[in-house]
């Protein structure tokens, strides 16, 4: 597809059109988290993110923009070549610390710091979070939809691993039986039949929309150099154990470097790209992921015991800790600028920390 003719949809607020009873289902989605939150620090007595708790691997890293960007890429944190640095932490979806051996879907959260430019909102910071999952849709795309999926995670905390696993295993069946029948996955069967993949070899997307600049996009991160780009696919071997994934992150970049590319994917058509529907994958044929900056992690230490506390019970990411320019788009955004901030005064509260957000790389710990 040839971008120089492509038209490219402008943002503008009223692309944002809420959700009937939204308010009322933000309410319920984030008293349902609240109490899988208390749930879960009795049982570690340790607050924990509502999701994404357990981290695999927590690195600093550079953000170089691409120089020489066209108009349309050249929007918000990327409208000029230049490097930023960043922490970057690899997780598992759930909010609670389950074994690696369970296939659920893992997570890349980048955090960009020292980045100038007016907010979304008013938080006095100079971060912008970049929140990615290895998988380019969230099943339950609406806040509708996820009021329903929350009734279906509240009851995790109280399932064993192994139920985890028999899940997941049946979702896969399921899947495989749906595809060759030429039938769609229902959200809730997508959402457990994840695979378990090497996870530095993974993709990942912001599986929701977010202003870019004077247009709209989702974000992604995949395997840039030829060491990760090996990994894409490699199942996490049965004999690992529990702490697989670290194992992998922390051996891996024990003597080597890594590089991903972030990408934007450009809305162009809102019928078939919409913005408040997380659900929809935006095709590719219609608007291609566009390379608009490389991230270069370089060989360190991935897990110390002191990055390992910095990251996982002071630091908090989320998708408003942005820039104006990036604003996060459609009601399961909306709804987590409330969701993430209770899960961040409950985890920081119950622990007795005091939430910060860095200003520089020197306070992310060897």
């Amino acid at each position: 597809m040839s971008t120089t003719t492509t038209t490219y949809v402008r943002y503008r607020p009223d692309l944002e059109q809420p959700f009937p009873d939204e308010e009322e289902l933000t309410r319920q989605v984030v008293a349902a988290m609240q109490h899988a939150n208390e749930q879960v620090a009795a049982k570690h007595r340790h607050g924990l993110r509502d999701a994404h708790a357990k981290s695999h691997g927590i690195l600093a890293g550079e953000l170089r923009v691409r120089p020489d960007l066209p108009e349309h890429l050249a929007q918000g944190l990327f409208a000029e070549a230049r490097s930023y640095p960043v922490i970057v932490r690899f997780s598992t979806a759930p909010g609670d610390l389950r074994s690696d051996q369970v296939p659920v879907q893992r997570g890349f959260a980048i955090k960009v710091l020292g980045v100038p430019g007016a907010r979304a909102i008013d938080d006095g910071f100079s971060t912008q979070d970049f929140l990615l999952v290895n998988h380019p849709t969230l099943p339950f795309g609406t806040i509708g939809a996820y009021a329903d999926l929350q009734k279906i995670l509240e009851k995790q905390p109280g399932q064993s691993d192994s139920q985890l696993q028999l899940a997941g295993l049946a979702a896969r069946t399921a899947a495989r039986v749906l595809h060759r029948a030429g039938r769609p996955i229902p959200p809730s069967v997508e959402t457990l039949a994840a695979a378990n993949n090497h996870i530095l070899g993974e993709t990942f997307h912001s599986m929701a929309a977010l202003r870019y600049g004077d247009y709209v996009a989702k974000i992604s991160a995949a395997p840039r150099s030829p060491n990760v780009r090996a990994l894409t696919g490699t199942p996490v071997e049965k004999k690992a154990g529990e702490s697989a994934l670290r194992d992998l992150v922390v051996d891996f970049f024990a003597g080597n470097d890594a590089e991903y590319e972030l990408r934007a994917q450009l809305c162009t058509v809102l019928d078939t790209m919409p913005v408040e529907d997380a659900s929809v994958r935006w095709p590719e044929d219609l608007s291609p992921h566009q390379v608009v900056a490389t991230l270069h992690l370089a060989a360190q230490d991935a897990y110390s015991d002191a990055r390992r506390r910095y990251a996982d019970d002071v630091l908090s990411f989320n998708p408003w800790h942005a820039l104006e320019a990036h604003r996060p788009l459609g009601s399961i955004m909306r709804s987590r600028r409330r969701a993430y901030a209770q899960s961040s005064g409950f985890r920081h509260g119950y622990n007795g920390i005091e939430r910060h957000e860095p200003a520089t790389i020197a306070e992310l710990p060897a």
